[in-house]
């Protein structure tokens, strides 16, 4: 029998418990438990196909949490609370409209929510089912604030489709890459047959890297990563599984700050950068760290100098995935599952296997259960013998990216860094719009070597730094059509999906007046991985910088602060994200700390921007 871990008062109050007896006999448990620690089953939940699996995983966790609570000595002696849902939008949907100003936030939003239903609740035991990218990282933060025993399961990602005509599996990128076609018909079947069923985005985009971190970092069991969300193991097995593993961290009192400590993130970075992960783990990774007590993800995890050491000389690209490879998770999972290049890299001593898991076992004995097979060396490779030999992210510094904020997500780039070189031309759209009626309407004017600017999409300029799917998408089919090199940075960030010389997270950010905000037509742009750094030429020069610093304040101060340029904050939430969001740096969130961390756009003021480089070794 699991014992109470904490003393609780019981609550005699016959409001409180005609509320309590009621909700019990509703969900038929026992009603002597009404004044006992509460536990429960949350999920994921939004408007698209993401989200169309969850119910029934919840529902099933639910039933199995059911049964195992009762007054009987083998029995767990708590309270169940009736299934909760947070809300969050789907990136899919919304990329290349408004409406992705609310991607990221949903991150935030998802917080809010389950940390409200955490305290209000006073759940002593969590299981949650996960979904899409933004909300799986919302849940484990709020999780960590709340810090009692829980543990989470992805939904599981969905099983690609097949082009009818080539054979083909296909995806939703797919979809994406054929958006500049003049073929109606080619879009339409396409879009028709790229994503069959239901489940999560399919290859190593955003979602498949959160979900293998949350594994790696110890608050997901590795073995539930991999398989589809159309996967009956989800609905048969997986949940007594779950239960389980909570009864025994309940009983052991292991709580999520355990689990996600300072080796455990370092082991989840560096498997993203194993998987040629997302760049938006660069911003989820500074995030779950807050949340688990650290005040500076730089400082207190990795700092950028060994990030960058890590991922150019230690740590390879080890599987061969969309979107820069050919295949999905469900063929990785076909493979073994994520425990496979685990194993791989806990041999080649890459990571640290003695970190505590949900499932009570520490990494190394988690792996060594699961009894994993070797690399196939198609789909999962080793360190060994790679798919690529350097490692799939880079963190860039220079004089347009001082705070060493900007990613590059090196296993996409598909061309234009010769010896790590990239030497172009700006061309500068003050929003994400702009470049989409730029690309709609007069896509041959690209060129060799542009480099796309695309800045007053940071997370105070969205407001909520959306990302930027559409745009790339169009971009990679334009240069590959026409065998041209065409770069992009920004402010803002990307889906996982994207490939190209493409480079997110700038900061400062254009809206608070940092260098990006400054870039004008014309001018030349570096990027040099020799030295990790981002430049423009023409900002070398401090008399330029100031005077064109100068006139950016100029148009901004009679503005109440926020560059004409910025997107509207036109309701409460993005107003919410405006005033208070932090950089890239620290999650690019709306940050507890109050003013700690926050970007003001009005008390900028030049000294704060000069072109220094914050890498030790600079």
């Amino acid at each position: 029998m699991i014992k109470n871990t904490r003393t609780v008062l019981i609550d005699t109050n016959p409001g409180r418990n005609s509320q309590t007896y009621g909700i019990a006999r509703e969900l038929g448990t026992n009603v002597e438990l009404i004044h006992e620690p509460s536990v429960g089953v949350i999920g994921n939940k939004g408007d698209s196909q993401c989200y169309l699996g969850v119910l029934t995983k919840v529902q099933a966790i639910h039933e199995a949490l059911k049964a195992r609570i009762g007054l009987a000595q083998d029995k767990m002696r708590f309270r169940l609370v009736q299934p909760e849902f947070t809300v969050a939008t789907s990136d899919g949907i919304r990329n290349g409209t408004k409406e992705m100003r609310y991607s990221l936030i949903g991150r935030e939003v998802t917080n809010d929510s389950l940390c409200e239903h955490l305290s209000a609740t006073g759940l002593e035991g969590l299981i949650a089912v996960v979904a899409c990218d933004k909300p799986p990282v919302g849940t484990l933060s709020a999780v960590l604030e709340h810090n009692r025993p829980a543990i989470i399961m992805s939904d599981g990602s969905i099983t690609p489709g097949k082009d009818s005509i080539t054979g083909d599996a296909i995806d939703i990128i797919s979809s994406y890459q054929i958006a500049g076609s003049d073929d109606e018909d080619l879009k339409r079947r396409i879009s028709l047959e790229s994503c069959p069923g239901f489940g999560s985005c399919g290859g190593m985009f955003t979602y498949n890297t959160m979900q293998t971190f949350l594994g790696v970092v110890g608050m997901e069991p590795l073995h539930m990563v991999s398989p589809a969300s159309q996967d009956q193991k989800r609905i048969k097995k997986f949940p007594i599984e779950l239960v389980s593993y909570l009864e025994k961290l309940i009983k052991n009192n292991i709580t999520p700050r355990d689990i996600v400590n300072r080796d455990s993130i370092r082991n989840a970075i560096i498997v993203a950068m194993s998987v040629g992960g997302s760049t938006n783990v660069m911003l989820h990774a500074p995030e779950i760290a807050r949340a688990a007590g650290y005040k500076d993800f730089y400082s207190d995890i990795i700092s950028a100098d060994e990030f960058n050491h890590l991922s150019q000389n230690v740590v390879p690209v080890i599987v061969n995935a969309r979107p820069f490879g050919k295949y999905s998770m469900v063929d990785i999972d076909d493979k073994g599952g994520i425990q496979v290049f685990v194993k791989d890299l806990l041999d080649a001593g890459l990571l640290k296997g003695d970190v505590i898991t949900c499932t009570g076992m520490t990494l190394a004995e988690q792996v060594e259960s699961l009894s994993p097979n070797s690399p196939d060396g198609d789909v999962i490779y080793s360190v060994k013998n790679p798919f690529k030999q350097t490692g799939g992210l880079r963190l860039l510094g220079g004089n347009l990216s001082p705070e060493c904020s900007a990613v590059l997500k090196l296993a996409g780039v598909e061309g234009g860094l010769e010896n790590n070189l990239f030497k172009g031309f700006a061309r500068v759209f003050n929003g994400e719009n702009d470049l989409l009626k730029f690309l709609d309407s007069t896509p041959d004017k690209l060129q060799n070597n542009d480099m796309i600017v695309v800045r007053y999409e940071g997370p105070v300029g969205g407001p909520g730094m959306p990302e930027m799917l559409d745009s790339t998408s169009r971009i990679t089919a334009i240069c590959r059509d026409k065998n041209i090199v065409v770069g992009l940075m920004t402010d803002g960030r990307f889906s996982g999906g994207s490939v190209g010389l493409v480079i997110g997270h700038v900061g400062p950010e254009a809206a608070i007046g940092g260098p990006i905000a400054l870039i004008e037509n014309g001018d030349e742009i570096e990027v040099n991985l020799n030295v990790n750094e981002i430049n423009c030429k023409q900002l070398q020069n401090t008399e330029t910088y100031q005077e064109r610093f100068e006139k950016w304040k100029s148009e901004t101060d009679p503005n109440a602060g926020i560059h004409p340029f910025a997107g509207q904050a036109d309701t409460r939430l993005l107003n919410r994200m405006r005033k208070s969001a932090v950089s890239a740096i620290y999650g690019a969130g709306m940050h507890p700390n109050g003013d700690l961390f926050v970007c003001d756009p009005r008390q900028v003021e030049f000294s704060n921007f000069k072109p220094v480089n914050k890498f030790t070794n600079s």
